[in-house]
């Protein structure tokens, strides 16, 4: 599902400038995994959570399931803090996989998170959809420790790794901000916004 918002896309453009510096992609990754937050928790059930008002009982709603964000690292971890400003109660997994520069095959070095996947809305988090490999890893992962109920969040994919994840866990829905579309010869995306890791954490060059 392409998540289509004018601040969305407009947020998404400074991303993608070369001329954003780290302080500003930090702020606008953060702003932009906020609002995209709301689409990608649109469905998510409630149940009846009754309360005082300073004036009467009223019958309000809160999350029928507890949720779990789960970012692929390193990138991901840029899109947690902002949904954790709509999420603050989420637990946060970890999912340390690595890219061979080769092969473009992820290898996993860490994986921890928490023990109630089975009863979680799992969101998943990667700046970016590309080859597909670390999204089908992370994902198989967390279904061989539990998880349920998983949903794919990203800020750029293209056809290539649509078609993978999809593939591959036909159950996941995924949300994006835009679908770019091709791969070059390293497996980046095109046009994309480069490396989102390097990017984020001021590593770049």
């Amino acid at each position: 599902m392409i998540i289509d918002h004018p601040l969305v896309r407009v947020k998404l453009t400074r991303l993608r400038s070369v001329e954003t510096s780290t302080a500003e992609f930090r702020r606008r990754l953060t702003e932009l995994a906020t609002l995209m937050a709301f689409e990608v928790t649109r469905d998510l059930s409630t149940r009846i959570h009754p309360v005082m008002t300073p004036i009467a009982p009223y019958e309000g709603a809160m999350l029928a399931r507890p949720v779990v964000l789960a970012p692929i690292l390193r990138a991901g971890l840029g899109m947690v803090e902002g949904i954790l400003q709509v999420l603050s109660d989420a637990a946060v997994a970890h999912i340390g996989l690595a890219r061979s520069e080769e092969t473009h095959e992820p290898h996993s070095y860490y994986f921890k998170a928490p023990l109630n996947l089975a009863a979680a809305d799992v969101i998943v988090t990667d700046p970016m959809l590309a080859t597909g490999g670390s999204a089908v890893a992370a994902i198989t992962q967390l279904k061989a420790e539990g998880a349920k109920t998983i949903r794919f969040m990203c800020l750029v994919c293209c056809p290539p790794g649509i078609a993978r994840l999809q593939a591959a866990h036909p159950d996941v829905p995924i949300f994006t901000a835009a679908i770019d579309p091709e791969l070059d010869s390293r497996a980046y995306i095109v046009p994309g916004l480069g490396d989102a890791g390097d990017r984020y954490f001021g590593t770049v060059g």
